[in-house]
């Protein structure tokens, strides 16, 4: 049995419908997982049905996260935000990593991972951060890398992809700020951006800046080595 992905779905402001990236469904299922979309449930009841049914989460990508969550007023840069997925996602993350089950969070979901670590963002990454920025809002091909991220020896990160050194794109105004010590930054940009991060206290769970779904679609190999690696872990979850 292939095991079952939980993917976060998005949401537009003023519309009554979800939605989830194709690049994000073919990725897992390429890797050899079964994805399924999540709606924003909010009985706590059927999170702990849902936590227990799926085999690992997958925090996709999406609008930005209401900075009172992390004791901030919103900055004039902060762009458009959905409450109640920000509720969902962090309730249901909650539960998901009580089980030690997999997380692969993505762009949005890895400062959902951080936040929920009782870590905090840059709300607007280009002003809230001073020195020699890198262009992070690619004007590029979504599958393009436009820049490097340098990984932390021996981290997950680096056994899955093999590579100290990568080439990834970026598509992303927000960024995670303070990473509690309980988590390991396992990438960095070279203007001090941090790319990656990744639970101490867990076997997965993984947050990483940019999108490798669009590089896996291109079959760029570090990315599917991810995707991989989280559905085998997936896999080993539902095995035990």
């Amino acid at each position: 049995m292939r095991p079952i992905i939980g993917i976060t779905a998005s949401k537009e402001l003023g519309k009554d419908e979800y939605n989830v990236e194709l690049a994000d469904t073919e990725a897992v299922v390429r890797a050899g997982g079964l994805p399924i979309m999540l709606p924003y449930i909010e009985g706590q009841d059927e999170l702990e049905e849902l936590a227990e049914h799926i085999d690992g989460l997958f925090l996709a990508g999406g609008w930005d996260i209401d900075p009172t969550l992390f004791g901030e007023e919103p900055h004039p840069g902060l762009g458009a935000i959905i409450p109640s997925r920000d509720r969902f996602e962090l309730e249901l993350l909650e539960k998901v990593l009580a089980k030690n089950k997999p997380v692969l969070a993505i762009c949005r979901g890895a400062q959902i991972l951080n936040i929920a670590a009782g870590g905090d963002m840059y709300q607007d990454t280009p002003s809230q951060l001073s020195g020699n920025l890198l262009q992070h809002q690619q004007r590029a091909p979504r599958e393009h890398g436009s820049h490097f991220v340098e990984v932390k020896a021996g981290s997950l990160l680096h056994r899955l992809t093999d590579s100290l050194k990568l080439k990834v794109n970026s598509r992303h105004h927000q960024s995670n700020r303070h990473v509690p010590d309980h988590y390991l930054v396992s990438g960095i940009a070279s203007d001090g951006v941090i790319e990656a991060i990744e639970s101490k206290a867990h076997g997965f769970a993984l947050g990483l800046q940019w999108h490798p779904e669009n590089m896996a679609r291109a079959g760029d190999t570090a990315s599917l080595r991810i995707f991989e690696g989280f559905v085998r872990a997936c896999t080993e979850e539902g095995d035990e």
